[in-house]
């Protein structure tokens, strides 16, 4: 609820697919390349070409229609979009409209404690239309049109989700199912997934609001503030006594507000009619089978699956999770049997992470999940302190180094020894009279000095556990 108004939220995900190739001809499917070196007279729409359906589109689709519980239509048609823009290049696209691929399909958002569902009404295939250019540079606007047939899927939501909030996690799931079934990189930055939000706001009791919708908001956070200012705009429409119009508006980031576009068009003013160029598409049962099949456990699976089994945190698991590579090294150490799985999400969100930010491919370092392991069960059994872990890891890292010969060489092995400790803890006590006295009076943080100085004198050897117990009992 805003200021006593229900929002409704539906959203469209567009999603490029990974494919080699573009969805109707052979030209690379690739980021980056200089402009408008990857066009051909297919998908530049030259008079007298014929399109041809690359297979691994439809394939690509029916998975994700799997991922998100959908009914397949095993026969299903493309079908022109007619429109005009500068980028478009045939003045239509080919997408598809009344049977898309995968339809009435629901997906199981976790948020926290709480699953929230939200209702797919379809996903459909679809081409990419080119890039405007705009720059200080030159007068104007220019197209780049390498962009111009890259295969999409359309990903549309039911008005199910009632919060930015709810959005957001709804968003961070799907791009998380992208990535796992790896038919999208999901680089935001490079466009290769962008969002339209549909917005309206009214009374609870009331029927749904008109509703707004604004285009190619390209990142999370902005698909946040986004909803937020379009709900708070509409409300101030109608206390305003105005009626809110149906349109198509842009997101301005830097503003920090929306912008309106254009009116709202329905479906009849594109115009749709059956691709003529291209065959129905008929997909056997037993391949509509094998993808479903052959899908690998999905996020939100794996979340729950952590937490029940490994005893993680939902924050903890999430993080893990939204990286396959992490993902991948986290279920690895715990088929070889790890006993510390709360050492090992430590160390994968740590040092691991930090590794990762810094462009390092894991797979191709000494870093081993059998390595991985046996450094977590020595810190986990107190032979190693964290510190020495670290120590340790960063040796395996270097110069793939025996981990037992390190903490021979290093000496840093955990001293256990009761003894040796309890006159260590004699000795600081007796040097720290005033610290004792401050305990004794109820100043508690004073335990916390004397096992830090403790540590201090046994150069970071001493077990930490062990040492704050002995020093405890002399204390009292």
């Amino acid at each position: 609820m805003i200021r006593g108004y229900e929002v409704v939220i539906g959203l469209e995900v567009h999603a490029e697919l990974n494919t080699a190739t573009k969805i109707y001809c052979s030209c690379k499917n690739s980021f980056g390349l200089e402009v408008n070196t990857q066009v051909c007279p297919i998908c530049m729409g030259m008079p007298g070409t014929l399109p041809t359906l690359n297979e691994k589109v439809v394939e690509y689709a029916i998975k994700m229609g799997h991922a998100l519980n959908c009914g397949i239509n095993r026969i299903s048609k493309q079908d022109r979009k007619n429109y005009f823009y500068p980028d478009l290049p045939k003045s239509y696209q080919i997408s598809q409209s009344d049977i898309p691929l995968c339809h009435d399909g629901y997906l199981d958002v976790v948020m926290g404690n709480d699953v929230k569902r939200v209702g797919i009404e379809r996903i459909h295939i679809e081409e990419d239309a080119g890039k405007l250019l705009h720059s200080d540079k030159f007068d104007g606007s220019l197209v780049d049109f390498n962009r111009c047939g890259v295969p999409l899927i359309e990903i549309v939501s039911k008005p199910d989700m009632r919060s930015s909030d709810e959005a957001k996690a709804y968003l961070e799931t799907i791009r998380s199912i992208l990535k796992y079934i790896d038919i999208s990189d999901c680089k935001m930055q490079e466009g290769s997934i962008r969002c339209d939000v549909n917005v309206s706001v009214h009374k609870p009791g009331e029927p749904f609001g008109t509703r707004c919708e604004m285009k190619n908001v390209n990142s999370f956070s902005a698909v946040v503030r986004g909803i937020d200012y379009e709900a708070n705009r509409q409300i101030d429409v109608i206390e305003a006594g105005g009626k809110v119009e149906q349109e198509t508006r842009r997101w301005n980031d830097a503003k920090g507000e929306s912008e309106t576009l254009r009116s709202k068009e329905d479906a009849q003013d594109y115009r749709y009619f059956p691709e003529p160029d291209l065959l129905t598409i008929v997909v056997p049962q037993e391949k509509v089978q094998y993808l479903k099949d052959t899908l690998p456990e999905l996020p939100n699976a794996k979340i729950m699956r952590y937490i029940k089994d490994c005893g993680l945190s939902y924050s903890d698991a999430s993080m893990i999770v939204d990286v396959p590579e992490k993902s991948k090294l986290f279920d690895d150490c715990m088929a070889i049997g790890c006993k510390s799985p709360k050492i090992i999400s430590n160390w994968i969100l740590g040092e691991i992470s930090k590794l990762m930010n810094d462009g390092i491919n894991l797979f191709e370092t000494p870093l081993t999940p059998e390595k991985l392991v046996k450094i977590a069960d020595y810190i986990s059994s107190g032979k190693i302190s964290t510190a020495s872990g670290k120590i340790v890891f960063d040796a395996v890292m270097q110069s793939d180094a025996d981990i037992d010969k390190v903490i021979e060489e290093k000496s840093l092995a955990q001293v256990s020894d009761t003894n040796e400790l309890e006159s260590l803890a004699k000795k600081v006590i007796s040097e720290n009279e005033k610290s004792v006295t401050d305990y004794k009076n109820g100043k508690t943080n004073a335990l916390g000095y004397l096992v830090g100085q403790c540590m201090k004198a046994s150069k970071g050897k001493a077990n930490p556990g062990i040492m704050k117990e002995i020093v405890l009992k002399l204390l009292q």
